[in-house]
């Protein structure tokens, strides 16, 4: 078997991936440096879009609907969310954080605040 990085011919055990620990390390500390790009890269948007709910609702409001214009205009990016949530009667609710919309079929949104929450 050859080695994941230098392609050196490995001895030893079987299952080994590496021909050194020199090989090891870099392989990690390239896949941690990948992985951390990508992370902040989500975070900004995720982030973004909790500003955005925020703004739009107040700190006091805790369901507003509104039209799917008006995120879209502020740049809110739909593609993102933390989790998803279907309740009983079969509505998704997409979450960021605390904060969770629904889209309904005429382009209004439904944004809520988790009560369990605060500002």
């Amino acid at each position: 078997m050859k080695c994941k990085i230098c392609s050196t011919i490995i001895e030893g055990r079987s299952d080994k991936l590496f021909c050194s620990v020199k090989c090891k390390n870099y392989y990690h500390l390239n896949l941690r440096k990948a992985t951390n790009i990508e992370v902040k890269f989500i975070d900004t948007i995720l982030h973004r879009n909790r500003s955005i709910l925020l703004e739009i609702m107040g700190k006091r409001k805790h369901q507003k609907k509104i039209h799917r214009i008006v995120l879209e205009k502020k740049k809110f990016n739909f593609k993102y969310h933390t989790h998803i949530n279907i309740n009983s009667k079969g509505k998704t609710y997409f979450f960021v954080y605390d904060f969770a919309w629904m889209k309904f079929s005429n382009d209004e949104v439904l944004i809520i605040r988790n009560k369990n929450k605060s500002v």
